[in-house]
């Protein structure tokens, strides 16, 4: 499946159902060092829920978020009424008992989009990563804040996978009206322990040093020998 952001290059090419798609890790273009060991980059669905026809009325976009396991795939955000799951990560246990709804923004027409010709503008490139990218776990404080007021979206746990889902939720009847597939399993980075990093570039190992030893000391060995064998000759 290509990239989305290769797709929207292109000048937004309209997708079919948004129920064959499934979120993307956002380029390495624009989101370097992603996943981080707590952080996610996904690429927002543009594109996705209004292919076919423009859609009329308010819609939101709900994010969530799943730990990876055997049943995950088949995961539901919605009741039997086809309202939206109000899950959040402290009730899911993190999204380990079951899917969390991690962000909600408005859906943007594609024909709305921001250009990405000027993403290389400094003054512009904030706006157009937002408009296009979403964060998953970057709420540091909302767990222990009493007075937050909206969706947590705090930080995720590291080395772990996750899958996550895109659904749009139409805001007159508060139902879903479309959704994606869960994503393929995404990784977020392991902290390596400081006893394994290399803080120096010409760090040798174990052997290496003992190799370099013997032979820097082998020069000293030979010119004891020569200094004895001519003290012989002498005597």
């Amino acid at each position: 499946m290509p990239p989305l952001w290769a797709l929207l290059a292109f000048g937004c090419l309209r997708f079919g159902s948004a129920v064959n798609l499934q979120p993307q890790l956002a380029s390495v273009t624009f989101a370097t060092n992603n996943p981080t060991l707590t952080t996610v980059a996904l690429e927002k669905p543009l594109c996705m829920f209004d292919s076919s026809e423009a859609l009329t009325g308010t819609y939101e976009v709900y994010l969530y978020v799943l730990v990876d396991s055997a049943g995950s795939r088949n995961a539901s955000v919605q009741d039997s009424t086809k309202t939206p799951l109000s899950s959040t990560f402290q009730q899911t246990e993190g999204g380990r008992t079951g899917p969390y709804k991690a962000v909600a923004f408005d859906l943007v027409p594609c024909s709305d989009l921001p250009s990405l010709d000027a993403v290389g503008d400094v003054s512009q490139a904030s706006r157009i990563l937002n408009a296009y990218l979403v964060r998953v776990g970057v709420n540091r404080t909302c767990l222990w804040d009493p007075n937050f007021q909206g969706l947590c979206n705090p930080p995720l746990s590291a080395a772990t996978e996750y899958r996550f889902k895109y659904v749009l939720v139409n805001m007159s009847t508060g139902l879903v009206e479309d959704q994606t597939l869960w994503s393929d399993p995404i990784r977020t980075n392991q902290l390596t322990p400081y006893s394994v990093i290399d803080t120096w570039p010409g760090r040798r190992s174990g052997g290496m040093i003992v190799i370099t030893s013997i032979l820097g000391s082998l020069p000293f060995f030979l010119l004891v020998g020569f200094a004895g064998a001519i003290v012989l000759s002498l005597l």
